[in-house]
């Protein structure tokens, strides 16, 4: 596994966080096929994708040379026999944060493709030695996590499986380097690094939002101009969304503790399709 040779890449999932791999991964000069079952959602990627590097132009961040390229690199297919036909060097599955799902993809990726792929799962939260057990050689298996928008965000958390080689989280590290991010090596654990840390955050923030403490926008502004935070942790979790930050506060109270149970907020929100951005409503209206 060398990072600096791979030219063919697959992504698998194409909502937010596939296509924004995605498209990264062809803006670095690789070959990509992003899958998804369903049509409508690759139109949709395509078009996000689309919009992102228009984006990019108009403001100065990428050459209108860079945006074509970039289109050009990219094939979407429902097709997996398709996407894997071009040779494919690494697959980084980025589908919904469901564990029986994930585990079957990576069985069916272990039998499709040789000890030399590299597997990787975009996960914020779910163990990575489980995923990587359901494939065979799960030594080629690491976890990946990329932030939101990822062409944008610079850290991706790299995780070592208990089956991981040096070799495979040597690739994913190199790999994350030269789609232009700043990986940290973290051991695989229920909320690895950032997941742990942030949500910590955001839970007490909705609970301090729920106690009336203070207003949304002061909650955050604390922590933007007390702190130095980009970004407020309500404003946050409505980007995330709210549905996957109460997914992963579930998980992670059984696994590490009662300090991460979710607020009745939040439980309350997403009862009501208060997603977040994704709905139109969360902490925020968009």
């Amino acid at each position: 596994m060398n990072a600096a040779s791979i030219e063919h890449a697959t992504v698998i999932g194409g909502g937010t966080m596939g296509r924004g791999i995605a498209q990264t991964l062809a803006m670095c000069g690789i070959e990509t096929a992003l899958v998804d079952l369903d049509q409508a959602v690759l139109e949709a990627a395509y078009t996000g994708i689309l919009a992102a590097l228009d984006k990019g132009v108009d403001r100065g961040k990428i050459t209108e040379q860079l945006r074509g390229e970039t289109l050009s690199r990219i094939d979407t297919t429902t097709s997996l026999d398709d996407a894997l036909s071009a040779g494919t060097q690494v697959v980084i599955e980025a589908v919904p944060e469901i564990l029986g799902l994930k585990c079957k993809i990576f069985q069916d990726l272990g039998e499709r493709l040789g000890p030399s792929v590299l597997l990787a799962t975009n996960t914020s939260s779910l163990p990575i030695s489980e995923i990587a057990a359901a494939a065979k050689h799960p030594e080629r298996v690491t976890g990946m996590h990329f932030f939101n928008p990822v062409h944008i965000m610079k850290l991706v958390e790299v995780v070592r499986a208990e089956q991981s080689s040096a070799e495979a989280v040597e690739c994913s590290l190199e790999l994350a380097r030269r789609m232009g991010k700043e990986p940290i090596s973290v051991m695989d654990s229920p909320g690895f690094a950032s997941s742990r840390l942030g949500l910590v955050i955001g839970l007490e923030a909705i609970r301090m939002l729920e106690s009336g403490v203070a207003s949304a926008e002061d909650i955050d502004k604390a922590m933007t101009l007390g702190y130095g935070f980009p970004m407020g942790p309500l404003k946050l979790t409505d980007l995330v969304g709210l549905d996957v930050r109460l997914n992963i506060a579930e998980y992670l109270a059984e696994k590490v503790g009662a300090h991460f149970q979710p607020p009745q907020l939040l439980r309350d929100k997403v009862a009501a399709g208060e997603l977040g951005k994704k709905s139109g409503q969360g902490f925020y209206s968009w």
